[in-house]
């Protein structure tokens, strides 16, 4: 589970240390038993060489002019009283000859010349000598021959086997050659060997640790710069291509990718925004109709009472045409109210940005509210920042309105407006002990129209918004039922 977990740089640069370490031990052991495997041909073969050269010079003796004695089993030991120490000194190899029943004849070996008599073969050895045929490899040919190989001391030794036999093939005794695997020239070669390719996996490896950390930190590199491309893409703006040049095949398609998705998106963006525009317009033209509606009924309703109620003789009559004026003037000025607030609306945002002191205006914007739980404070008297007046006294005094319709008869109502700044943004909040916002409606608190209000069209948060996103800051509100709501507003000084 941790090496899921970790970056695919530290993935590659760990998969080629790792390769150069198991390459490095896979033939290393390879070579190991390479050598196990010549050391013991090796020791085989020159046994098989010793033992023919031995043989042929035997019967070289025993077929020789010089030779006087029969050849005979018997006549072994006097034929090669000299001539068998002549033989070992000249092959560098002890010799034993025994005759057919195991016993010794004659010997080279000084231990076993000291107690002739009592040195025979065992019977286990004679059976398995005279059952195994093998094939030599030297000569190519079948013959009887049995080695017996044994450790002792630490050493490893073999001892062969053959028969001697006389010009018609009649075995006549049995070549004994103890032999003493000396492994030291071979265990110098591989110790100079492994130490040589040491040497060489040491610079691979420190090799392979410079191109990891260069290959891994070029891939990364590449991938690293799709993904804050990707992390930084929005369906809401113009999105950047990603340019990388000289890059894999596999990149470079996933780039080509990238970008292509990035042109369907900004059409998308396209006929989306389109399609957004025309549906605000739709629900903005059936909000109009709507609320132009509400006035045009008491005006019908009115006008009509009038007609059937219109009597020039009546004496009331100029009383009755006053007050019929004053309903209808009212529910004019009502449709005049409406088509200027939907007006300002579609007219956001309409920026006149100049130099002003925050604090200043936003005391200018509260002196048209007459409540005296009004509270207002600033971390600073000077707080100056970019920003257009009106829409600034739009933002404050939408919001303070919010708060004061929203306080119930049964509390002492409080609001408090704070500004303040951290050199980079300037911070306005707005906290009352209202009502609060139900969790249900707090995802449509920012949208056009909603209300919860029984008068009132539900634009003034939308417009808030509206003004504060395009000076590129924020607006977020905390609130809890029956509790209060506070406002937080943050805008750039610059």
């Amino acid at each position: 589970m941790k090496l899921r977990k970790l970056s695919l740089r530290n993935r590659i640069f760990l998969a080629m240390i790792l390769l150069v370490l198991l390459a490095s031990i896979l033939i290393s052991t390879v070579a190991i038993y390479q050598y196990k495997e010549e050391r013991e041909d090796y020791h085989k073969q020159r046994l098989e060489r010793k033992e023919i050269n031995i043989q042929t010079h035997i019967k070289s003796v025993l077929n020789s002019r010089q030779n006087t004695w029969e050849v005979r089993t018997e006549n072994i030991p006097i034929i090669f009283k000299e001539e068998l120490y002549k033989i070992t000194d000249i092959h560098k190899l002890h010799i034993n000859l025994y005759d057919l029943e195991g016993g010794l004849l004659v010997s080279t070996q000084v231990d076993l010349n000291k107690d002739i008599e009592n040195q025979c073969l065992d019977a286990e050895i004679l059976n398995d000598l005279f059952h195994s045929v093998e094939l030599n490899t030297i000569t190519n040919t079948l013959e009887h021959r049995f080695v017996d190989k044994h450790v002792a001391n630490g050493e490893t030794f073999q001892s062969s086997y053959t028969y001697i036999t006389d010009q018609k093939s009649k075995n006549l005794a049995i070549l004994n050659l103890p032999y003493l695997e000396n492994d030291d020239f071979l265990a110098k070669e591989l110790d100079e060997f492994l130490k040589r390719i040491g040497y060489a996996f040491l610079l691979v490896l420190i090799m392979a640790i410079v191109i990891a950390f260069l290959l891994s930190k070029y891939i990364t590199k590449s991938l690293k710069t799709i993904s804050d491309k990707i992390n930084a893409t929005r369906l809401e703006k113009s999105n950047e291509k990603i340019d990388i040049n000289d890059t894999s095949e596999e990149i470079t398609a996933l780039v080509n990718s990238y970008n292509s998705m990035i042109d369907e998106l900004e059409e998308s963006a396209v006929k989306l925004a389109t399609s957004e525009r025309e549906q605000a317009w739709r629900e903005m033209a059936k909000q109009v109709a709507h609320e132009i509606k509400n006035p045009l009924t008491p005006m019908r309703l009115t006008v009509q009472n009038f007609q059937r109620k219109f009597d020039p003789k009546d004496e009331n009559i100029h009383q009755k045409l006053d007050e019929y004026s004053k309903t209808l003037i009212q529910q004019i000025d009502t449709m005049s109210s409406i088509a200027s607030a939907f007006s300002t609306f579609a007219k956001m945002p309409a920026q006149k940005n100049e130099t002003l002191n925050v604090v200043e205006i936003i005391k200018l914007a509260l002196d048209i509210f007459n409540e005296d739980y009004i509270e207002f404070k600033a971390t600073s008297n000077d707080i100056i920042a970019k920003f257009d007046r009106t829409q600034l006294i739009r933002v404050v005094t939408n919001l303070v309105k919010n708060s004061i319709q929203s306080m119930p008869d049964t509390i002492i109502p409080r609001i408090v407006i704070n500004v303040e700044t951290d050199q980079k943004d300037v911070m306005i909040t707005v906290a009352d002990n209202g009502a609060g916002v139900s969790e249900e409606n707090k995802h449509k608190i920012f949208e056009p129209k909603f209300t919860t209000k029984t008068s009132g069209m539900g634009l003034g948060l939308a417009m808030v918004k509206n003004i504060v996103e395009t000076y590129n800051g924020t607006i977020s509100f905390v609130s809890k039922k029956d509790k209060g709501t506070t406002f937080k507003v943050s805008f750039p000084i610059e």
